[in-house]
């Protein structure tokens, strides 16, 4: 088929634009806003974040197949993008509102909302997931789409966590809910406006029909040795960020500390969470933009594990950083390295995924590109529950406080507890990004086999151009 039109491309990155500035607030932000601001303890706190994780993740099969078997005349996929938009913002502010009520139904609010966000989250993301199987049937296309996708998504991530800090304090103040809620709606008004443009600015080229039955979907699919192993690397990636990311704030709060400023050419500015992640989005946008040579000269398995080996000793090194003025400029230099990487990864799992939902279709006959897709949304969700949650129960394992009057009182969080978050953003991650090398070394769709699969199908695909 003809080479994808810029603004298709463009259009198809609003989609996660708009999704990964959600995501990145909930990844990174949410649960230190249900411990510190909201009012739950650490260990309800961690058991709702790994119960609704889990049954997003669970309910992504079941999207991705009713999104398989969707036929309308914008395609199967695309429709959701129009549909679920408006639900989507309105879940977003509902999840950051602190109602008043007693603990007890605080925690029930806390549990609907969230279980709410996610089941939206999971409507709109895993048929937008799985548009890149159906627009395109060049392998380097869709790294580029992948890229694009990528590059968006961590500009929309930037705008967010940058911006967070400095809009909870203009609309209410960063230790308030109302800080909190009045900053969700204006980040839920642009995603909603981002998830139309999309839809308006892209459209499905392939029309791929399954003539299996779901049970046989299923089954495919969990005879895909592929698949199999490109989970378990992507649920390691996403562990490795979940992890580092939920730490943040409290490593900010707590190592860091308040009123920290950093000079730059004469320039003075403070040097805080938001300003740290912030800067990480913006490396991801410089490792997306790489990916696409990187992995064309290298492969994707070889990218793949020689990214994860170096975030394994960036990940060590950051352990021995010192809190000194040269310090934190160290730390600056190792969230911009660990973030390019990261980026690196990111277009390279989903055009992986593509690859993986072609394999499916030529040796089972299949078109399950939803089924397919939404394991790589499962796998996400999967890694953010475990991450969120362990980040949250290791804390309340070495007695981190979390009470705002103690703290103000002089009381002072415990060495153990320190030295768990220091963990937390070097040693434990390091241990992850090793797992998911050793995965994806014995991952089987190298560069020559998915040109042939590519070969074979053009063959047997109706495409419309």
């Amino acid at each position: 088929m003809a080479k994808s039109k810029l603004s298709e491309k463009i259009g198809y990155g609003f989609g996660d634009m708009s999704s990964s500035m959600f995501w990145k607030i909930f990844s990174y932000y949410l649960p230190f806003f249900y411990s510190n601001i909201f009012g739950l303890s650490l260990v309800d706190a961690g058991i709702l974040v790994l119960v609704t994780r889990i049954w997003d993740a669970v309910s992504d099969p079941m999207m991705g197949v009713i999104s398989d078997r969707t036929n309308t005349k914008w395609g199967k996929y695309r429709p959701y993008l129009l549909w679920v938009a408006p639900f989507f913002s309105i879940c977003g502010i509902l999840l950051f509102t602190t109602p008043d009520l007693n603990y007890g139904g605080k925690l029930i609010w806390a549990y609907v909302t969230y279980i709410l966000m996610m089941t939206v989250y999971t409507g709109i993301n895993v048929p937008y997931g799985a548009m890149l199987g159906v627009m395109t049937d060049d392998t380097n296309e869709k790294t580029v789409f992948s890229s694009f996708r990528m590059f968006f998504a961590y500009g929309g991530s930037f705008i967010s966590l940058f911006l967070w800090e400095p809009l909870t304090n203009l609309t209410g103040g960063y230790n308030t809910p109302e800080g909190w809620f009045w900053a969700m709606v204006l980040i839920a008004a642009a995603c909603f406006v981002m998830f139309i443009l999309c839809f308006f600015m892209t459209k499905e080229h392939l029309k791929t029909v399954s003539t299996v039955s779901v049970g046989s979907d299923f089954k495919a699919l969990l005879s895909n040795k592929p698949w199999w192993l490109l989970i378990g690397a992507a649920l390691c990636f996403n562990l490795f960020n979940t992890v580092r990311g939920a730490t943040v704030a409290y490593f900010f709060q707590d190592i860091i500390g308040a009123n920290v400023n950093l000079v730059f050419f004469g320039l003075v500015f403070a040097f805080y969470a938001g300003l740290f992640l912030g800067i990480g989005e913006v490396s991801n946008m410089v490792g997306v933009a790489s990916c696409v040579p990187i992995s064309g000269r290298l492969g994707k398995k070889t990218t793949f594990i020689l990214v994860n080996a170096s975030l394994v000793v960036l990940s060590v090194l950051f352990y021995f950083i010192p809190c000194s003025q040269a310090g934190y400029w160290m730390m600056l230099i190792f969230q911009i390295l660990i973030s390019i990487l990261t980026g690196i990864m990111s277009p390279l799992v989903w055009s992986m995924y593509a690859d993986v939902s072609d394999y499916a279709e030529l040796k089972f006959q299949t078109a399950s590109t939803g089924l397919i897709f939404s394991s790589s949304s499962m796998a996400q969700k999967f890694g953010g529950a475990i991450g969120g949650a362990a980040v949250l129960w290791l804390l309340d394992g070495f007695d981190y406080i979390t009470d705002a009057t103690q703290l103000a009182q002089g009381v002072t969080q415990p060495a153990e507890a320190l030295s768990c978050l220091r963990w937390l953003m070097s040693f434990i991650p390091a241990c992850v990004a090793l797992l998911s090398m050793c995965v994806v070394w014995f991952y089987p769709l190298t560069t020559e086999r998915i040109k042939a699969i590519n070969a074979e199908l053009k063959e047997i695909r109706a495409i419309e151009d």
